[in-house]
């Protein structure tokens, strides 16, 4: 029978829009399927801070970071802790992704103009032993123009080969079953939405206009996790993280829903490791909010004091930025779902940004001027300052009396006591007047100004917290924010999608977070950050270019 096209992309995110442009590039004809309007192209990565795992790269090297493969594989596999049968593809992957992170991944994205900021971050710092979970060394690339950065090359050459005739958009059209024959998959099918013009991320309408169908000798799927589904994930939450959280918000669009997962497999599909996710712990209710329960996360420096719900300060090495993963389980196992920061004018200046490509309007919009304003400004960035005076997390006051009632009346748990928290801070306090420590909080804040790019623009002086001079006083409630899907349907390297049999199911792939971005889990348990976009442009191009090559 005839094809519409050779390959069907579903999903028009960064992974999709990678395969889609290696297939077109690759003289193939590519469908991509959105159920979403055309101004949501780029999915989610347009939206994100932008950040990219890199090993050894030049940014690094000019920073005094020596980095390696050996340091880095030693640390993916420290997070991961792959530990089940099913983990053959996902460890496969991590170590193909950590060859490209440290091999030709950053000059691949430079010839098509992507640039970096020229500070590499250090996120998911760990604080346990060499061989445990955490990045050795900062290694978080920061994309010059966040986001929408990122993607620009992608929609750059997916115009390119649409005006040549190589690649079809069809957005608002959302698939409701693959089309298989005889084991084969040869196409899609489902319905078209109506029109929509609501702006990006906003939720559109499911009107149903029209039906559809298509056919193709492969379809790869890129439709991304569940996040936006908050009963997904509860009903996906693992025990080993406690009792699912009663209330969360969520970091990304309500369309990311997990539905594409759930044709997938009903297509016979083999879906592994649902169970691990990757939510933040430090997520602030947006005050101008685009998506329901619209959350953005803290991307925190490490000095702030991390108190839980009941005001019992968080274990060491739990300091912000070392431990998403064992936050959230510390976090739970208190019984409530929400946490506090307390802090001081002069931190929150130095280290608090915002993730988001909209809450980073200097990146965003390569701004130099506006970025040196960073280390400048007697303030901290507009955008946080903006969620200081208006955020509903936030709590401002001189002194410490004050700011401990305050919290209690937002939280309405009436759980914290002055004297206890009082009692606390002061014994941190006292850690300060020495270079040489216990506290190991404190000690980490040390380690990090030994790096150049914390000390100039991600870790404040260490100072006393109740001192007047660096204050006011500041606390900030801390929300569960929903993010990413680490498991995902079982691949090979190019991507083919093994059924439940155990076997490929010819015709069919997966990339991005529908695939775990990789494998079906190639983090396993726990992330490095800067993984997750590198991951969908891992996999989207591994698939793109061996589905283009299988195609007759």
């Amino acid at each position: 029978m005839p094809t519409d096209a050779d390959v069907i992309v579903v999903g028009a995110g960064l992974a999709g829009l990678v395969a889609a442009t290696e297939i077109a590039d690759a003289g193939r004809k590519v469908i991509v399927l959105d159920q979403e309007g055309e101004q949501n192209c780029g999915g989610q990565a347009f939206w994100s801070f932008g950040g990219l795992f890199l090993i050894d790269s030049p940014e690094q090297r000019r920073l005094g970071i020596r980095d390696s493969y050996d340091l880095a594989r030693q640390d993916w596999l420290g997070a991961a802790g792959f530990d089940r049968d099913e983990d053959q593809w996902p460890r496969r992957w991590a170590d193909a992704y950590l060859a490209f992170a440290a091999g030709e991944k950053r000059s691949w994205l430079r010839a098509m103009g992507h640039r970096l900021f020229p500070v590499v971050g250090w996120a998911e710092r760990g604080g346990y032993d060499a061989m445990s979970h955490g990045n050795s060394v900062p290694r978080f690339h920061i994309t010059w123009g966040t986001g929408p950065g990122l993607i620009e090359p992608f929609v750059r050459r997916a115009y390119a080969a649409q005006a040549a005739g190589r690649l079809i958009f069809k957005f608002r059209h959302r698939v409701d079953a693959l089309t298989v024959t005889n084991g084969v998959i040869e196409g899609v099918s489902g319905a078209v939405l109506e029109p929509t013009s609501v702006e990006r991320g906003v939720s559109s309408s499911r009107t149903a206009v029209d039906d559809f169908s298509l056919r193709a000798q492969a379809v790869i799927v890129a439709s991304g996790g569940i996040g936006g589904n908050h009963e997904l994930v509860r009903q996906n939450w693992p025990p080993r993280l406690g009792t699912p959280p009663r209330r969360m918000i969520s970091g990304v669009p309500e369309h990311v829903d997990g539905r594409m997962l759930g044709i997938t497999e009903a297509a016979g599909a083999r879906l592994i490791n649902r169970d691990r996710m990757w939510h933040y712990v430090e997520g602030l209710k947006n005050f101008a909010p685009i998506w329901p329960r619209h959350g953005i996360r803290i991307l925190p420096g490490p000095s702030s004091m991390w108190f839980d719900a009941t005001g019992k300060r968080l274990p060491a090495p739990l300091f912000p930025g070392s431990d998403t993963l064992g936050q959230l389980h510390a976090i739970m196992a208190t019984g409530y779902d929400y946490s506090w920061f307390v802090l001081t004018q002069a931190i929150i200046k130095k280290e608090f940004a915002l993730s988001g490509s909209e809450q980073n309007p200097d990146l965003t919009g390569k701004s130099w001027l506006m970025t040196a304003r960073r280390a400048t400004n007697k303030g901290a960035p507009a955008p946080v300052e903006a969620f200081k005076a208006k955020g509903a997390d936030f709590v401002v006051r001189d002194k410490l009396s004050d700011l401990v009632s305050a919290m209690n009346a937002l939280s309405g748990d009436n759980l914290l006591k002055l004297d206890e928290l009082q009692s606390q801070i002061e014994a941190r306090d006292r850690e300060i007047d020495n270079p040489f420590v216990k506290d190991a909080q404190v000690m980490n804040i040390h380690n990090a100004r030994r790096y150049i790019g914390d000390k100039l623009i991600r870790t404040a002086k260490p100072h006393k917290i109740l001192d007047p001079a660096h204050g006011p006083l500041i606390a900030v409630r801390l929300n569960i924010l929903t993010r990413k899907t680490l498991g995902g349907f079982e691949t090979d390297l190019d991507g083919r999608v093994f059924g439940t049999s155990g076997a490929i199911i010819p015709g069919l792939y997966a990339v991005g977070e529908a695939a775990g971005f990789g494998g079906g889990g190639m983090h396993g348990y726990r992330s490095l950050e800067g993984t997750f976009l590198g991951g969908c442009l891992f996999s989207g191009r591994s698939a793109g270019r061996a589905a283009a090559k299988a195609v007759a």
